[in-house]
């Protein structure tokens, strides 16, 4: 909440997919475009957000690759896709990082681990973790928030583990411009 009032410009983004900017499968994975569906408002939100941060990063665990349902090429193709319907409505996102990993692979890199926040300093080596904000729908979202430290936001009911808790992504924008 406090934390919130506190961004200005130069802090990046962090953005969970499932469940933040697309539908969640439950219990299963998006393995292609037509299955990917944009959460209502996150167009709109995601326009919102481009006019208030310097970096907007996607931070995704994909264990589907992993478990050998899908590939990395098929889930870059729906990152191409999502990112031309995104830019196509006045938002942007600077950049993807994902891990395929099995949750079972020992020296994993998923969230709830800070790695990917790590490799995002190496593509932009002045992004500065305490000036970040990584929303998700997860609790492993906040914990990877928390690791990394940053400000974390959870997009659904009420999270006491976060800084702050919105229904959707477009609240969450909406309430950054004021």
């Amino acid at each position: 909440m406090k934390k919130l009032l506190s961004i200005q410009e130069g802090w990046t983004l962090f953005l969970d997919r499932d469940g933040v900017i697309n539908r969640r499968i439950i219990d299963g994975y998006v393995t292609s475009w037509e299955e990917f569906e944009f959460l209502p408002g996150v167009l709109d939100a995601m326009e919102l957000l481009a006019g208030k941060f310097r970096y907007i990063m996607v931070i995704t665990n994909q264990q589907g690759v992993g478990k050998g349902l899908m590939t990395m090429e098929q889930v870059d193709a729906i990152h191409d896709r999502m990112c031309l319907e995104i830019e196509a409505h006045g938002g942007r996102i600077d950049g993807i990082l994902v891990c395929p990993q099995l949750a079972s692979e020992p020296d994993n890199y998923r969230k709830p681990s800070p790695e990917m926040a790590y490799m995002a300093q190496e593509f932009y080596p002045e992004i500065d973790l305490e000036k970040c904000v990584m929303v998700g729908d997860g609790q492993t979202d906040i914990e990877f928030g928390r690791n990394a430290g940053t400000v974390t936001v959870f997009i659904g009911e009420e999270n006491p583990d976060a800084d702050d808790s919105f229904n959707t992504l477009y609240d969450f924008a909406k309430s950054l411009q004021s």
